[in-house]
């Protein structure tokens, strides 16, 4: 079972992908990458909405997640979202065991 956490930061004049940027060149992306119990750590830029990226965040389970929140990089994180005045939705899905019956639709 793995946990997925869909973040959507939402921001003006560009100051969600400012973050993301951030992030990514702080080394604050690659220490959570790096957590006990992260499998995907990731932003995506919504092609119709340039004032919103996305996060998919994924982890084995919910106490790697309660691990993360607990941990110094969390409050790095909060910190940036405060500095770049980033409003935020979430998505929670939880994986289940099931065969990979989409795999005959997927061109490799």
């Amino acid at each position: 079972m793995s946990i997925a956490v869909n973040l959507y930061y939402h921001g003006k004049n560009g100051s969600a992908r400012a973050f993301a940027a951030e992030m990514e060149q702080s080394g604050i992306a690659d220490a959570i990458r790096a957590e006990d119990g992260n499998l995907k750590y990731q932003y995506f830029f919504p092609m119709d909405d340039p004032e919103t990226v996305l996060l998919i965040d994924v982890w084995r389970d919910q106490a790697a997640i309660d691990a993360h929140h607990q941990s110094p990089m969390m409050a790095r994180l909060a910190a940036l979202r405060e500095q770049y005045d980033l409003h935020m939705t979430a998505e929670r899905y939880q994986s289940i065991d099931a065969p990979d019956t989409d795999a005959r639709f997927l061109r490799k």
